[in-house]
Order: C-alpha cells, then sequence, then structure tokens
C-alpha cells in the first residue's frame, strides 16, 4: 500500500452535500463523475494528498443506496492507492483477506479498484486502486 488515495462518504444529495463539504474544507471539488456500474454519482474534494469522495445512489439496487438506507449518511470506505491493483489484490487473497472483486475494474477518476469484504478487514470497507494506465 502506498498511501490513503480517498475516504468515500455516502450521501442522500450530493448537491447539497458538495455545498456542505465546500464550506467544512474550505475548497470546491473539482469533479463529479457517474459510475454506471456501481449506481452512483461521485464528486471529489483533495484536501492535501488525500481525497474525499462523496458517493450518491442512482438507483435502489447501489450499495450506497443499501449503506445509506441501514446506516444513515456517513464514511463508506477507504481506499489505498496500489502499485497494481490485481498484483495487490492476489497478494491480499494469499493473505487470506476476501475480496468482493476477483480483478480490478474500472471506477471514478480515473482509477481501477477492487473492493475487500469488510469481514475480513475489522468491518471496514476496504478499496485497493491504482490509475487506470498503470494496469492496462
Amino acid at each position: 500500500m502506498q498511501k490513503i488515495e480517498h475516504i468515500g462518504i455516502a450521501v442522500k444529495d450530493i448537491v447539497e452535500s458538495n455545498k456542505l463539504f465546500a464550506k467544512l474544507l474550505n475548497t470546491e471539488h473539482y469533479k463529479m463523475e457517474e459510475v454506471a456500474s456501481e449506481g452512483v454519482i461521485t464528486s471529489f474534494f483533495q484536501v492535501g494528498d488525500v481525497k474525499i469522495e462523496l458517493l450518491q445512489a442512482t438507483n435502489e439496487s447501489s450499495a450506497i443506496h443499501s449503506f445509506v438506507e441501514k446506516k444513515g449518511e456517513g464514511v463508506h470506505h477507504i481506499a489505498f492507492a496500489v502499485e497494481d491493483v490485481n498484483a495487490e489484490l492476489s497478494r491480499l487473497k494469499s493473505e487470506g483477506f476476501d475480496a468482493i472483486h476477483q480483478e480490478a475494474k474500472d471506477g471514478a477518476d480515473g482509477k481501477v479498484i477492487a473492493f475487500l469484504h469488510p469481514k475480513s478487514t475489522n468491518h471496514v470497507l476496504t478499496e485497493i486502486c491504482s490509475d487506470k494506465h498503470v494496469t492496462e
């Protein structure tokens, strides 16, 4: 793991949450993007070397929708930058971690991603990610 890449926060209303976090962080979001495969709209804020990713569900089958319904708005996941998602995923599985994704898939903000199951990480949903060009 290279560093914390971002912290994902599930929200009900991304427009209102953008206003709130812009005031909180004293900066505007730099990007909004839909990730249709995950059923989310994302918004990113840069805070030093770490990003804050806001996630709003776009449909009821989205994991973010389920999360907000069960737990309310709040921290959803922590993402770590890695050199190669597939290589790190292989290493982590060999160490006994359960993966939600068996190989890297496209994510937001120019990344490829994979998630580890929270049951194997002390109930912390953990994402590993790298720049898309690294794994192509």
